[in-house]
């Protein structure tokens, strides 16, 4: 009789089988997100595709990487501006801030808004600046000292980076 309960009884299935099945499944699956990813999302026109292709040059002669400040299109890239807060003196703030001048930059003027806006950083507190209301008024009162100490030469004041520490 046992020889009759061990025939009848299934056979667990094999590890070979079961790594082939999760095999075959998964490459539906690729196939599958391939194909709805086709359709969903085709391929952009030859001309878009031929003009990503052409290396472009900047001011430094790297290619391919494209420079935002330039003397051609106006804008000045100012040094980053490190400094501690007023309050409290052991946060420190990082600035790095671009001119966006009417006209030919000029490199002198920039320099003395680098400083002006530096000194102006020793003075703020973190209270001043917290939250995103606190950084418009910082916005704010950035592009007023920039319109004073330029005469309206600097259109726009961008901010690429700002960290407090």
């Amino acid at each position: 009789m046992e020889e009759l309960d061990t025939a009848t009884s299934p056979k667990p299935p094999s590890k070979v089988l079961t790594i082939a099945v999760v095999a075959v499944l998964t490459l539906v699956a690729g196939g599958g997100g391939w194909l709805v990813g086709g359709l969903l999302a085709p391929p952009p026109p030859k001309e878009q595709v031929e003009a990503t292709k052409e290396p472009a040059a900047n001011a430094t002669g790297e290619e391919g990487v494209p420079k935002v400040a330039t003397e051609a299109n106006g804008v000045v890239q100012l040094e980053p501006i490190t400094t501690n807060l007023a309050y409290p003196s052991e946060n420190w703030i990082r600035l790095e801030l671009a001119l966006q001048f009417d006209g030919v930059p000029d490199p002198k003027l920039a320099e003395q808004i680098h400083q002006d806006i530096a000194a102006y950083m020793k003075t703020v507190s973190l209270q001043q600046i917290q939250g995103p209301r606190g950084f418009q008024y910082l916005r704010d009162d950035i592009q007023e000292r920039v319109d004073l100490r330029s005469d309206g030469r600097v259109t726009n004041v961008m901010f690429r980076t700002f960290v407090i520490q």
